[in-house]
């Protein structure tokens, strides 16, 4: 056999979902980060959100045993990530205290604040949604190659607000999946005032629901809004508050529609949700910034169909972070070689 045909018998092997060790796109297992430039984590921690069955801890694994037949290259960005960037599958965060939020969401911080200071930068699978302010604990840290000192712009995509202050815990948990988005501006990790969140809807519960984010300096901009001004309104919008900051973007799978997603911690089915044509255009729109990472969190496998859609969906969004990410170092590269300020990251694909 030549070493040709080989390699494209090692090529379909390698996109049927259900041979071989799972890893993240079948990305090489390296738990020592040296060398890497994005690292891939899973971060199976599901104890921040005790309002609904405690299976988003199942998300990253549901994820690495689909991956493998997802999207190698992105067709809009002419990119090859994985010959671009040094991408390694670091594995899961250890979390030996899994039940005590707490003790997890500090276990998070640490993992994610070595890396920072090692200038790497990440894509998460989760998890409920109180893994991300672990994660920004640690990627905004003292020392952090990733922000230089900057506080960082965040990109939320989700269907709740997440910053509910007013309440001191959440059913136990205090850096809970209900809390990270307001601790992360009062502790000094994220400004508000340049960070947006999107596609907001929800079984209301007060008239007043929103105002903490109003309180902190967060743009909302509502599904409904969304719905009005469109995709390309949107992203003017959001990048005109971010500029030249670290970005970080956390996606909650329940603001797509939930007959697109529908294994989801807390599913919003009064109202439609983003399809994934909308998700993938406000991804895209972020394009050409100084993206520094993301996550995709809120999957429960448990729910999901036979054909594992949702953990599909949450691949699909995992890999248009990972372009992002990927397409931001090229860019830079490129720079750095010489090259025009706009060559690739400042063509907006949307």
């Amino acid at each position: 056999m030549s070493d040709g045909i080989k390699q494209d018998h090692e090529k379909v092997m390698e996109a049927l979902y259900w041979w071989g060790v799972p890893t993240l796109f079948r990305c090489p297992h390296i738990p020592d980060p040296e060398g890497c430039e994005i690292a891939l984590i899973g971060v199976p921690h599901s104890s921040g959100n005790g309002t609904t069955e405690k299976d988003q801890h199942l998300g990253p694994r549901s994820v690495r045993d689909v991956s493998p037949i997802g999207r190698r290259v992105h067709a809009k960005y002419n990119l090859d990530p994985w010959a671009e960037s040094k991408i390694f599958d670091l594995g899961d965060v250890p979390l030996p205290e899994a039940n005590d939020n707490e003790a997890s969401i500090q276990r998070i911080t640490d993992y994610y604040a070595r890396l920072a200071r090692q200038g790497v930068s990440t894509v998460s699978v989760g998890g409920d949604h109180s893994v991300t302010g672990g994660i920004l604990q640690g990627l905004a840290c003292e020392g952090s190659k990733l922000t230089e000192g900057r506080k960082v712009a965040l990109l939320h995509f989700d269907a709740h607000t997440d910053a509910f202050h007013n309440l001191d815990h959440w059913l136990g948990a205090k850096k809970s999946a209900a809390h990270w988005a307001s601790y992360l501006v009062q502790q000094g990790q994220v400004d508000a005032d340049l960070s947006s969140q999107i596609g907001i809807r929800g079984n209301l519960r007060t008239l007043e629901w929103t105002e903490t984010s109003d309180e902190l300096g967060y743009q909302l901009i509502t599904k409904d809004e969304f719905d009005d001004i469109g995709v390309v309104e949107t992203i003017r919008r959001f990048r005109e508050r971010i500029g030249d900051d670290p970005v970080y973007i956390t996606f909650d799978l329940d603001c797509l529609d939930p007959s697109i997603a529908p294994a989801v911690s807390n599913v919003e089915a009064g109202s439609t949700g983003f399809t994934m044509n909308e998700a993938n255009k406000l991804l895209q729109g972020i394009r050409g910034l100084n993206v520094i990472g993301g996550d995709v969190v809120c999957l429960m496998p448990t729910k999901d169909n036979p054909n594992k859609i949702t953990s599909m969906v949450a691949m699909s969004i995992m890999f248009e972070l990972i372009s992002l990410v990927s397409d931001r170092q090229r860019t830079d590269r490129h720079k750095m070689r010489g090259g025009s300020s706009n060559s690739q990251g400042d063509n907006l694909v949307f």
